[in-house]
C-alpha cells in the first residue's frame, strides 16, 4: 500500500500512531503496574489532549468520536495554527510537571507559594482543559466548571494562588480520581469493546436476541431489548447503543406495527439500561468504586438486580404494548436459529466470560479486561465464519477505535475534576448539603426528589460520569445525612445520571432513535418515559429497602425481588393497557396503583398490592371468557 504523504495523508498517520501508542502505554500500565499518579494520569491527560486538538476544530461539538468517514475527509479540516498552538501548551503545561517532578512532590502544597511559571501553566492547563472539553461533548461540563470557579473565587473568596495549586500541583483537581478511572479503567474497557466490534460481537448479539424472542407478541422490540443489552455491556454509551442496534431494530419494529415514535421509544430505554447492565457497566461505574473504596465486583453485585428490573420492565412494555395492539412477532423462517447462531458466532461469548472469570477470581479489572481484550482477535480465528475479521488493518482499526472512543469521558474526567476541586477547596460540598437538607426539612422522599431532578438536569448536558460526580460532591453527602446507607445514595445518583439521556427535554439516546425513526421528537421521548418509567421508581425502592442491592439477609433479598419484579411488570400493564387482557382506565388506574403498593416496603402493602392485582387479573380473565362465549353464538 503506498503510503500517502500530504498533509492530510501525515495527519492520518499521526493519529493512527499516537491512537496506537496510548492503547499501547495503558496495557503496558496495567502488566506491569502504574507509575506514580501525576505521571500517569498527566500521560494518560496528554494522549487525550493531543488527539483531541488533532481531531476536533474549534467549531465542533461532539459526543461521538470521529466517523470513518469524517476521518478520510480530514485533509478537509487540517489542524489551524490556532490548534497547534493550543496543543503545545497543553503539552508544556503537563510535561512541566514530569520535568520538575521533584519539586511538584517534595513542595508543601497550600504553603509554599507557587512561582510565576507554575501559575501561568496551572491557568493554561484548566483552558486548555476546557477547551478540550468544549470540543468533544458541547458546552454544559465547560459552562458547570466555569460557574463553579467563578464561585470560588467570587463567592467564597478562595485566594487564586490556593485555587491554582489545587487545580494544577495536586491529586485533588485536573489530576484526581475522575482522571485516574478514566486512566485505569475506562480506556481499556473501551478499547475492549471496539475489539469486540471489530470480531463481529454486535452480529452476534442481535442474531442471538432474534433468534430467543423475535417470533413472540411484538418480536422486534424484545430483540432491541435483549440485543441492548448485551451490547450494552461493551459500549457504555446510550448514544452508541442506538446507533449500532438502532437501524437493524427500529425498522424493524417499525415493520411489526409499532409506532415511529413507539419503536425509537424501546431502543432509547434499552440502550440507555446499558451503562447499569454487568457485567461491564458503564464508565461512572468504575468512578464509584473509587469513591466507595470498594472493588468493581462489589459494584457490579450492587447493580445486577436492579438492571434486570429495568430490563423486565422494558421487555414488559414491549410486550403488554404488542398484546394491546395485536402484533405479532416475524415468521420462524426469517429468524436466525438459536443453535445455528451458537455453532458458527457463539465463541464470541468467550472474551466476556474470560473477563467474568478473571475478575472474579480476585484480580483487577482492569486486567480482567486486558484478558478480554487479548482473546478477541485469537477466538475469532477459531472458526471460519469470523476468521475474515482477523487481519492486521482490522486489528490496527480497533485499536485506533479504542483511543478516540476514549477522548469524550477523559476529557470529561478531567474538566470534572476542576468542578471537585473547587468544591473541595471552597467547601461547597457542606454548603450545599445544609441547603439541601434545610430545603427538605429532614424529609428523605424530598431530598430524593431534589436529587432526581438535579441529577436528570445535569445529565441532560454531559455524560453520564461527570454529572454523577458533580452529584457525588454536591447531593450525595445530603442524602446520606438524611440516613440513607453509601452504595444506595450513590447509586441513586448514577441511575438518575444515566435516565437523563431517556428524558426529554434533553435526551441524546431519544434524539438519535427518533432520527433513525423518522419519528416526533416529543412522542419517542414521552414514548420513552412511558416505557422507562419503572427505571424512574427503582432507585426510590433500593433506597427504601437495600435489599435490592444484595445487602441485607437472603430473605429479605428474595422477598424484595420478587414484590419489585411483580410491580415492576404491573406499572408497565398499567401504562399499556394490558395485562391479560385489555384494560380499561380505571383498571390501568388500579393497576398502577397495586404497583406502587408492591414495590413499597411493607408485607402489608406487598398483599395489599397482591389483591388488587389478582381481583384485576380475575376481572379481566372473566371479561375474555365472555367475549370468547359470546363470539360462537353471534357466529
Amino acid at each position: 500500500m503506498k503510503l500517502d504523504l500530504s498533509r492530510a495523508g501525515l495527519l492520518r498517520l499521526a493519529v493512527a500512531v499516537i491512537s496506537v501508542a496510548m492503547a499501547a502505554y495503558h496495557i503496558d500500565v496495567i502488566w506491569r503496574g502504574a507509575p506514580e499518579a501525576i505521571l500517569f494520569r498527566g500521560m494518560h491527560l496528554a494522549f487525550v489532549v493531543t488527539l483531541v486538538f488533532l481531531l476536533y476544530r474549534r467549531t465542533e461539538a461532539k459526543t461521538d468520536g470521529p466517523t470513518s468517514d469524517e476521518m478520510k475527509a480530514i485533509d478537509e479540516r487540517l489542524p489551524s495554527l490556532a490548534d497547534w498552538a493550543l496543543l503545545a501548551l497543553g503539552l508544556t503545561s503537563i510535561f512541566y510537571l514530569f520535568v520538575n517532578y521533584d519539586y511538584v512532590v517534595n513542595r508543601i502544597y497550600y504553603v509554599d507559594d507557587l512561582t510565576n511559571v507554575d501559575m501561568a501553566l496551572a491557568v493554561a492547563l484548566t483552558l486548555i482543559v476546557l477547551e478540550a472539553t468544549r470540543r468533544v461533548i458541547g458546552w454544559a461540563l465547560p459552562l458547570t466548571a466555569i460557574v463553579f470557579l467563578a464561585y470560588g473565587l467570587l463567592v467564597a473568596r478562595m485566594e487564586p494562588m490556593r485555587m491554582l495549586d489545587q487545580l494544577y500541583m495536586t491529586t485533588e483537581g485536573i489530576f484526581g480520581i475522575p482522571l485516574s478511572v478514566s486512566a485505569s479503567y475506562v480506556l481499556i474497557f473501551v478499547l475492549f469493546g471496539s475489539f469486540m466490534e471489530r470480531t463481529g460481537t454486535g452480529q452476534l448479539f442481535m442474531d442471538f436476541a432474534m433468534s430467543l424472542t423475535g417470533s413472540s407478541a411484538g418480536g422486534p422490540g424484545k430483540v432491541s431489548v435483549m440485543s441492548s443489552s448485551l451490547f450494552g455491556t461493551i459500549s457504555g454509551s446510550a448514544v452508541a447503543n442506538v446507533m449500532v442496534d438502532g437501524p437493524i431494530s427500529i425498522p424493524l419494529m417499525k415493520r411489526s406495527g409499532f409506532t415511529p415514535a413507539f419503536a425509537a421509544g424501546v431502543e432509547s430505554v434499552a440502550s440507555t439500561g446499558g451503562q447499569i447492565m454487568p457485567p461491564i457497566m458503564g464508565a461512572a461505574a468504575f468512578v464509584m468504586a473509587e469513591f466507595l473504596g470498594v472493588s468493581y465486583g462489589q459494584v457490579v453485585l450492587w447493580a445486577i438486580l436492579p438492571a434486570l428490573l429495568y430490563y423486565v420492565a422494558c421487555f414488559a412494555a414491549v410486550h403488554f404494548e404488542a398484546k394491546r395492539l395485536g402484533l405479532m412477532g416475524l415468521p420462524r423462517s426469517e429468524l436466525p436459529r438459536l443453535g445455528a447462531v451458537m455453532r458458527e458466532r457463539g465463541h464470541l461469548f468467550i472474551p466476556v466470560l474470560g473477563i467474568l472469570a478473571v475478575m472474579y477470581s480476585g484480580y483487577s479489572a482492569p486486567l480482567a479486561a486486558l484478558t478480554g481484550t487479548v482473546l478477541c482477535f485469537p477466538v475469532a480465528a477459531l472458526r471460519k465464519s469470523t476468521r475474515q475479521y482477523v487481519n492486521w488493518r482490522n486489528l490496527l482499526d480497533a485499536f485506533m477505535d479504542g483511543a478516540r472512543n476514549a477522548l469524550g469521558v477523559a476529557a470529561a474526567c478531567a474538566c470534572a475534576g476542576i468542578v471537585i476541586g473547587v468544591v473541595t477547596l471552597s467547601g461547597a460540598g457542606i454548603v450545599f448539603t445544609q441547603f439541601v437538607v434545610g430545603l427538605a426539612q429532614d424529609t428523605l422522599l424530598i431530598a430524593l426528589v431534589l436529587t432526581m431532578i438535579a441529577g436528570i438536569v445535569l445529565g441532560m448536558g454531559m455524560p453520564t460520569t461527570p454529572a454523577y460526580i458533580i452529584m457525588t460532591s454536591l447531593l450525595v453527602p445530603a442524602i446520606i445525612k438524611l440516613g440513607v446507607i453509601p452504595p444506595a445514595a450513590h447509586m441513586f445518583a448514577f441511575y438518575f445520571a444515566i435516565l437523563s439521556a431517556i428524558t426529554p427535554p434533553v435526551a441524546l439516546a431519544v434524539f438519535a432513535a427518533a432520527g433513525l425513526a423518522k419519528a416526533d421528537l416529543w412522542s419517542s421521548g414521552w414514548a420513552a418515559v412511558r416505557i422507562g418509567a419503572t427505571g424512574f421508581l427503582i432507585p426510590f425502592v433500593f433506597v427504601y429497602e437495600p435489599a435490592l442491592l444484595m445487602i441485607g439477609s437472603w430473605i429479605d433479598i428474595l422477598h424484595v425481588t420478587v414484590t419489585a419484579t411483580a410491580g415492576c411488570t404491573l406499572l408497565a400493564a398499567g401504562l399499556h393497557g394490558y395485562l391479560v387482557g385489555p384494560a380499561s382506565l380505571w383498571q390501568r388506574v388500579a393497576l398502577v396503583i397495586a404497583a406502587f403498593l408492591l414495590v413499597k416496603p411493607g408485607i402489608w402493602t406487598d398483599i395489599a398490592g397482591a389483591a388488587l392485582a389478582a381481583a384485576i387479573v380475575a376481572i379481566q380473565l372473566q371479561e375474555k371468557r365472555r367475549v370468547s362465549s359470546a363470539a360462537p353464538a353471534e357466529s
